[in-house]
């Protein structure tokens, strides 16, 4: 396949496809590793063990962890918004390229 798409294509083009195609797949990688951190970062929805120790909360402790989990899913949302176009843009390179 790299045969045949070095034969239709000139050596900038061919140069200019492997480093978009490269930096996109690192820029997916590192993407990808950047959310699961951030979603291993989040609180659980579910009260699992919480619930059985009855931690008591107060009103400033439970609205500043809300402020934290809301940027945490937000950023959350922008990484994978990110992988997403990523995804999309290497997709169509591999279309455009022969």
């Amino acid at each position: 396949m790299v045969a045949l798409l070095a034969a239709g294509m000139n050596d900038t083009l061919y140069t200019v496809y492997w480093v978009v195609l490269i930096t996109c797949l690192v820029l997916i990688f590192l993407t990808a590793l950047v959310t699961v951190f951030i979603v291993l970062f989040q609180k659980s929805n579910s009260d699992g063990i919480q619930g059985i120790t009855a931690s008591s909360e107060t009103f400033f402790g439970k609205h500043r962890g809300n402020s934290i989990e809301a940027k945490l899913k937000k950023w959350t949302w922008i990484a994978l918004a990110v992988m997403s176009v990523l995804s999309i843009v290497v997709y169509i390179v591999q279309i455009i390229a022969p």
